[in-house]
Order: structure tokens, then sequence, then C-alpha cells
């Protein structure tokens, strides 16, 4: 690789690459996912960024490298996390698989069930399958998400009950961008016996278990040392060739579905640090690791036992995604996404891993996923946004990580 030393002792690797150091390991045989890494800084304007794999329960990957603060200069470190919007996703609908397998809720219940306040303005007979995948009408409030009305969860959930589906609920998706994470938290709180928020339960019971850093109400006393500032794409205009069209159309339209689902996506950068504290918005302002990422999602991937996780909870993260009336084409993204129980799935249009996979990418290029089949948590986090619907960064490094085990193909292997 022109440019690029690269020293490996045993696992132990050191890239120096002009104004960038990459550190970390790779276990033999995962030796393209650091070329790849590599080539991220070296050919796609990689500025800051971490990657890491599980497979089969073991760690084979952990990367690191690149400049955590463009201003300063600083460096990316071992321990640095960002803020990596929608894959927070993924986390918080880890932790409502925890509380399903745990029997705290049915999928196929009504949501009013738990909530009865929730059957307002034709939402009686809304399940909690439908929420969660993205089939209730529900992916924009009447009411703008404010940080007054987020820190107040009952205020909140009086707004979330009141709202009214934009159309019958079942018969179309639509990305409900931040509204799914509102809606999660309220019937955890409801369910769950200590009445958690959906940010508390996951710290109580996948991060702190698991050891991850990873939060989705970002606490007050972690530094801005340990965190690294977003930068947005150096070129805007790139999105126009790199984006579906309606996509681009949809997010430059002030009223558009889609840019009324994203209100309340600028809470968790708002403040006088690097990221707002004490802000809970679990479809969008988790903060952590790549490594946080890799870990929880190859827990699940290689069977959930050390969180006690139920074989039927497992089985139904890895089905088939449940298509609505009019299929799979988003009502607010205009594009074909699978989605289901809170995650992505892979299809067609997104094979990123075998059809029993589950996980979720994030606005600028972060990206997290559990494969059962092959047993691989992987998880990937930059500081440089991208303007790609699926990041080639990423691409590479997922690509490099299924070639090491001998997989070209993970959707029809």
């Amino acid at each position: 690789m022109t440019g690029t030393s690269v020293r490996v002792a045993g696992s132990r690797i050191h890239a120096a690459l002009p104004g960038h150091a990459v550190e970390g390991h790779v276990r033999p045989g995962f030796e393209a996912v650091r070329d790849a890494f590599v080539e991220n800084f070296e050919r796609r304007g990689e500025l800051g960024a971490a990657c890491s794999v599980y497979h089969r329960g073991e760690k084979v990957v952990d990367l690191w490298g690149g400049v955590r603060n463009r201003s300063t200069g600083e460096p990316w470190e071992a321990n640095t996390m960002v803020l990596v919007h929608s894959t927070t996703k993924g986390m918080a609908s880890l932790a409502m698989a925890l509380a399903h397998s745990r029997g705290l809720f049915d999928l196929d219940e009504r949501v009013s069930a738990y909530w009865p306040e929730f059957a307002q303005n034709g939402k009686d007979r809304i399940t909690v399958r439908q929420l969660f995948s993205h089939q209730a009408g529900l992916f924009a409030l009447d009411e703008r998400p404010t940080r007054s009305l987020v820190a107040d969860p009952d205020r909140l959930a009086e707004v979330l009950a009141r709202q009214e589906p934009r159309w019958t609920p079942g018969t179309r998706q639509a990305y409900h961008a931040i509204t799914l994470g509102f809606y999660q938290g309220e019937i955890l709180r409801r369910v769950d016996p200590r009445h958690r928020t959906l940010g508390r339960f996951f710290q109580d019971e996948i991060a702190t278990p698991l050891g991850l850093d990873f939060y989705i109400r970002l606490p007050e006393e972690v530094p801005d040392s340990r965190l690294a500032p977003l930068y947005p794409p150096r070129h805007m205009a790139a999105m126009f060739f790199t984006m579906p069209l309606r996509l681009v159309v949809a997010a430059m339209n002030p009223r558009s579905r889609f840019r009324r689902a994203l209100l309340g996506s600028e809470l968790p950068a708002q403040g006088d640090r690097v990221y707002a504290r004490n802000q809970e918005v679990p479809s969008g302002g988790g903060v952590g690791t790549a490594r946080a990422l890799a870990r929880a999602y190859g827990v699940f991937a290689s069977g959930g036992k050390e969180l006690g996780l139920r074989e039927e909870t497992l089985r139904e993260l890895m089905a088939p995604p449940v298509a609505p009336a009019s299929g799979f084409r988003d009502g607010c993204m205009h594009v074909e996404i699978r989605l289901s129980l809170g995650f992505e799935k892979p299809g067609p249009k997104h094979p990123f891993a075998h059809p029993s996979g589950f996980g979720h990418m994030g606005t600028g290029g972060s990206f997290g996923f559990a494969d059962p089949h092959g047993q691989i948590g992987f998880g990937y986090v930059p500081n440089q946004m991208g303007t790609h619907l699926d990041d080639p960064r990423q691409v590479a490094l997922r690509r490099a990580t299924y070639g090491s085990i001998g997989v070209t193909d993970p959707y029809r292997s």
C-alpha cells in the first residue's frame, strides 16, 4: 500500500499514515480487514474511525485510528466514542428484544394492552410488531420534540398517545426515524417492573453485564476528551450522485415526510459540550465505540447465552420481515428497505448479511449488525460523515470480514 507502513507484531498493528496512526489487532486470517481499514484513510477520505468484529463469540478484529478532533489534531484512541445516529436503533432494539425474552411483552399483542392511553385516535388495533416494524403510520409527531419534552417522560407519553396515524396501520411502511425509540421506551416503562427508561434498561441489562462503552443516554461524567466530534460531509453535492434522487429531494424539502420524521434528531448534538448529556433519544442519540457494537451483536449472533436470551426471541429476530400491504418501499425514504422489530434486515437491495441477520446503519456511515448464520458481530464508527446510504468505508470492511471467513456473498451463503 503506497505511502503506508504497517508493522505487525503477533496480532498487534501499528500503521503509520500521513497525519494518522492506526492501532489495534487482528487475529491471523483477518488481515484483509486491517488492509481495508488502512485503505479507508488512503482512498476513501477517512478522518478518524474504529472497526471491530466478533466471530463465534471471540474478538477477531479491533482497530482504531486517525484523528479524533480535527481542530486539535488529537488522535482517535482505543476508548474514543462517537455519536452513531440511527445505528442507535439497533442497540435500543436489542434491549427491547431482551425485554421480550424475559416475557415482559408479546409482539403480537396490541400496544394498548400495555399502554391503554395509546388507543386514542385510531391506534387501538396497532400491535407491538407493527409499531416496531415502522408500520404504524406514526413516523412524525404533531408536537415537535424539544429538550424539555424529551426530558419529561410522562409529558412525552401524553404527546405520543395523542398522535394520530398518518394512514391505516399495517398498510404501509414509513421510517419512524425518531419516534420509534420514544414509543419503544414508553412501552418498556409500562412493562418493566422497575419502570426504567429504555436507556437505563440498556445500561443495566446489556451494557454493564457485557462491559460495553455505549450509552443511549450519555451521562454527565463522560469527559469531552473521550468523544469524537462529528464532521459534516466534505462535498454535500455528492449526495446527488450517491443517494437515490427521491431520497435526496425528500431530505431537502422541509415539508416532506422524511424531514418531519427527523425532527428531534438534532437534540443529541445540542449543548455547550461535544454532545448533549442526559438526553435520551433512543432512535438516534447513542454514543459509543465500534467494539461495543460488535460485542453486543456478537453475543446475539452466538445465541445470547451471556444475557439469558431465549431461543424464541432469537428466532423472531432471525425470521424474514413481514411486509405491509403495500410492500417494503418506504413512505418516508422512497427506497426499498426491509425493517423488522426495530432493525434493518438484509434484502436484495441491501444484502449486508445472511437473511437471518439484523442490524442498523446510521447517518454518516456507522453500522452494526449480527449475523447468526455466520456468527458475526460487526461494528464500524467514523467521525467524518459520508454521503452514501450504504457507506463505501463500511462496505469495504464488511466484505473483508466475510472474505476472511471464506464467504463472498453472505446473503446467499
